[in-house]
């Protein structure tokens, strides 16, 4: 059991349909092969790669714009797809990263090795945030996209407290190898695209 992938072939053709769904202009296939991709890069820090690899694919598989519990279907249907290929706490991890991805916040592990693995997974997830200026811009127009039916005013007002909260804390990213990479892109980018909330350009053209 533990031998065999926890997403095989079937699997991340099923999980590619739903991440090809018309809508996702951010959350999408892209996202999560960029994510795989930094899997790849740390690789030999991770603990346990074929969790993490598996977190990443189901991460954002139920994503609704207008919903609250995204994070907590992905969970679900995650537990739901991978039982029986893994023993039951490896999958309780899994679904407690993926649940994490709501706040970005530390999920309580005990044990070491599982808190470095989310450490880094939820590094990657917000990569995007110290990616170079254009690709940052045009994942902020994704978001917005995503968010077309939101009011443009609530839109700078919610985008806004999203981007201060993160700009907020003593570091964006939880391990040193991301700190290193892409913080302080990331709070540039972050304070360019709140600049431009504030005047009212909604998303940076």
């Amino acid at each position: 059991m533990e031998n065999e992938p926890l997403i095989d072939d079937a699997l991340k053709s099923e999980l590619s349909g739903l991440y090809r769904a018309q809508g996702r202009h951010y959350h999408n296939l892209a996202h999560i092969e960029a994510m795989l991709a930094l899997a790849g890069d740390y690789r030999e820090l991770l603990g346990d790669p074929g969790a993490t690899e598996a977190a990443i694919w189901f991460h954002d598989a139920i994503y609704d714009s207008k919903a609250k519990d995204n994070e907590a279907q992905s969970a679900a249907l995650a537990e739901k797809k991978l039982a029986g290929r893994s023993d039951p706490s490896r999958l309780n991890r899994i679904s407690a990263m993926i649940l994490a991805t709501a706040t970005h916040q530390l999920p309580p592990f005990d044990d070491a090795a599982a808190t470095r693995d989310a450490s880094l997974f939820l590094d990657m997830d917000l990569s995007i945030l110290g990616a170079a200026p254009d690709a940052f811009d045009a994942y902020e127009r994704a978001v917005r996209r995503e968010h077309h039916w939101v009011e443009e005013p609530m839109w700078r007002a919610g985008r806004s407290a999203v981007l201060k909260n993160f700009l907020a804390r003593p570091h964006i990213f939880h391990t040193q190898e991301f700190r290193q990479r892409f913080e302080p892109q990331a709070r540039l980018n972050i304070a360019r695209s709140l600049a431009a909330l504030s005047i009212g350009q909604g998303t940076i053209t």
